[in-house]
């Protein structure tokens, strides 16, 4: 399969996405925690220049092979604490909104609000919408893992 576009991204968008990219990561949440939601993000979307990007950045924050390999079954895995749980819980909520899907419950939200402040729970909320518009202009382009624009 190749790449439909050479770059979906220009010089303000770029830029716009940079600002945005460092103020999710100015919001007090381990990096760690973050790429392990972008990774869940992406896996739920079928993303996989987001997957590949999502686990190359959780292995440059110091991410152990083993958490990396059971994201995608997180609920049956001791590896992941309640806090990140409650975040990958959030996500997948979060993520998967369409066909009447349940969305955010109040259960999910106070769930990662017993965990998180506020500041905190905004870049976790936009890592989540990032990564997702990341994914569908990734799948509509169809941009190949490994390459990024």
């Amino acid at each position: 399969m190749e790449a439909r576009m050479k770059s979906a991204g220009n010089p303000d968008l770029t830029t716009a996405i940079q600002h945005l990219h460092k103020a999710i990561h100015a919001g007090g949440v381990d990096p760690r925690l973050l790429a392990l939601v972008h990774l869940r993000a992406s896996q739920i979307n079928g993303c996989s220049p987001c997957v590949f990007a999502g686990v190359d950045a959780a292995k440059k924050a110091g991410e152990t092979e083993e958490r990396l390999h059971n994201v995608v079954a997180w609920r049956e895995t001791p590896f992941f604490t309640d806090e990140e749980r409650a975040a990958l819980e959030l996500t997948e909520a979060a993520t998967r909104i369409q066909d009447g899907a349940a969305g955010v419950t109040d259960e999910i939200w106070d769930a990662v609000a017993d965990h998180f402040t506020e500041g905190q729970l905004s870049a976790i909320i936009l890592e989540i919408a990032m990564t997702n518009f990341f994914n569908r202009i990734n799948r509509t382009t169809r941009e190949q893992a490994g390459k990024t624009w």
